[in-house]
């Protein structure tokens, strides 16, 4: 009975110790996550690209951006085998949306790539030319 008594408590006492160690375990967890939080990527720093609409693009073509902040950008269109054919901005933009336009004509038909690039980051998308 005594015996049984002692097993009782201790199983007990390792049920409220093992508890004890979860908790605090998640409680450090938690405050790590936190401290990791405060270096988070802030989305105001990069510009968005948009897909141009259409599969096969022809004609007068408007490459849209957005900016949370002002960014120097540098906005170029790509060989297939990605050497840069044109350079169509190199300047800084203000906060807000941004359209630069350019002449499909200019290229033969193709694939190709356009890339808007800025002190921290490169999009770059792929785009179709058929003008016929």
């Amino acid at each position: 009975m005594i015996l049984a008594t002692f097993l009782t408590t201790k199983t007990a006492m390792t049920f409220l110790f093992v508890t004890l160690a979860v908790l605090i375990g998640m409680i450090i967890y938690k405050r790590i996550l936190g401290k990791m939080r405060k270096g988070e990527v802030s989305m105001n720093d990069f510009c968005i690209l948009y897909s141009l609409e259409k599969n096969q693009q022809t004609g007068d073509l408007e490459f849209y951006f957005t900016n949370e902040n002002t960014k120097h950008v540098i906005f170029e269109i790509l060989s297939e085998s990605e050497e840069v054919l044109h350079k169509l901005t190199d300047q800084v933009f203000k906060k807000g949306g941004h359209i630069i336009r350019f002449d499909s004509k200019q290229l033969a038909n193709g694939t190709y790539f356009y890339q808007l690039k800025t002190d921290n980051q490169q999009t770059k998308k792929r785009m179709v030319i058929n003008n016929g």
